[in-house]
């Protein structure tokens, strides 16, 4: 039965999200995205689960007349999340520690209670963290703020941080999250970003004062840790999967696997196929999910896949299960390492492949492909 996530900025029809990609408005979304109540489009737990790609999304909106020139910010952020993930595919797991440099200086490696209470006292910062809770999505600044305050002005290291929001997201991408957290702690760029309460003011439409990051750009590198932030707390992040029941798997046909990063409703539309919606216990276990995103999941698969079956338990436990010995087929993703049969490429939007250490030299590249 589907389950319902009960939240309207994230509806789960297939239908419904067409109308979304539809709905976005590049123009004003390069004008406006920094700004918490700007034209931001929604479509990243789609792109995340793999219900549409880049390329989707950028086609539908050149295919409404849009010259790549006017909304080249639009561009932009689409291709940070294939840049992230490319990143992934290149390092593997060494995304999982400091990628360039050291995380410096680091006081702990857990999470501000005040930062997961949202109690840090800036009150935009505290109301965002509220709303997360209840809707599994953050705007992208707010990201950044929160994670500067946690890594730069508490000194925690991002990787435990970084799983608490990935926790909670419904676009829960470990590439996109990780290496953001890294990037705004310095771990994977050449400076750590902070924003002081005037920026959050600007761009969360507060006027809050006398707040610990009321101050100027110049006195960051001498503040120390408030008291607000100095206690921190060890989260219990586990993922409750559903109760594993048994499926049923035609030898005579190929199997499709789907999984937490594919949800491509397209895909192998009209072939005659096994289609099994595979959730390894170790895969959450390491980058564990809430209760929202597992549903929000799981009504994504079972409203727009007809027919696929839920399968909780290891890859290598399912071929063995079921002797599946017919083709065996999932798509590219560097948690699927462990997968045997026919690999398929994600869908990109672009040719460039590979590891580049910035996202800059990384678009240089993808510019070439654009007609300008």
């Amino acid at each position: 039965m589907p389950i319902n996530t009960n939240t309207s900025l994230f509806p789960v029809l297939y239908s419904d999200i067409l109308d979304s990609v539809q709905a976005v408005d590049p123009i004003n979304y390069g004008l406006t995205r920094n700004y918490i109540d700007g034209a931001v489009s929604y479509l990243s737990p789609y792109i995340s689960r793999g219900v549409i790609s880049t390329k989707f999304v950028l086609s539908k909106v050149l295919d409404r007349g849009y010259n790549v020139r006017e909304i080249e910010k639009f561009i932009q952020e689409l291709a940070w999340r294939d840049y992230w993930q490319q990143i992934w595919i290149e390092k593997g797991d060494t995304i999982n520690s400091d990628l360039k440099h050291a995380q410096l200086p680091v006081s702990n490696t857990l999470i501000p209670k005040a930062v997961f209470e949202a109690k840090t006292g800036i009150n935009a910062i505290d109301n965002a963290i509220k709303e997360f809770y209840k809707t599994g999505y953050l705007h992208n600044h707010l990201r950044m703020y929160i994670a500067s305050i946690t890594c730069n002005v508490a000194g925690s290291h991002w990787k435990y941080p970084a799983h608490w929001m990935y926790y909670h997201l419904l676009d829960a991408d470990w590439a996109s999250n990780a290496l953001s957290w890294q990037w705004v702690a310095g771990a994977n760029a050449n400076k750590k970003y902070v924003a002081n309460q005037e920026n959050i003011n600007k761009y969360c439409s507060s006027e809050q004062q006398n707040t610990f990051l009321d101050i100027a750009y110049e006195d960051f590198s001498s503040l120390t840790t408030p008291n607000v932030l100095k206690e921190t707390v060890q989260l219990g992040l586990k993922t409750s999967l559903p109760i594993a029941n048994s499926i049923f798997i035609d030898n005579n046909l190929p199997t499709c696997i789907y999984n937490f990063y594919n949800l491509d409703p397209l895909w192998k539309k009209d072939e005659l196929v096994n289609k099994v919606l595979l959730l390894e216990p170790s895969v959450f276990s390491e980058y564990p999910i809430s209760q929202k995103t597992i549903n929000f999941m799981l009504s994504l698969a079972q409203e727009n896949i007809p027919n696929i079956q839920i399968y909780i338990g290891e890859f290598n436990n399912l071929v063995s299960t079921y002797n599946l010995s017919k083709e065996i087929i999932y798509k590219e993703h560097p948690l699927n390492k462990n997968y045997k049969g026919i690999q398929e490429p994600r869908e990109w939007m672009f040719q460039v492949k590979g590891y580049y250490p910035s996202f800059f030299a990384f678009w240089k590249k993808c510019k070439k492909e654009l007609l300008f």
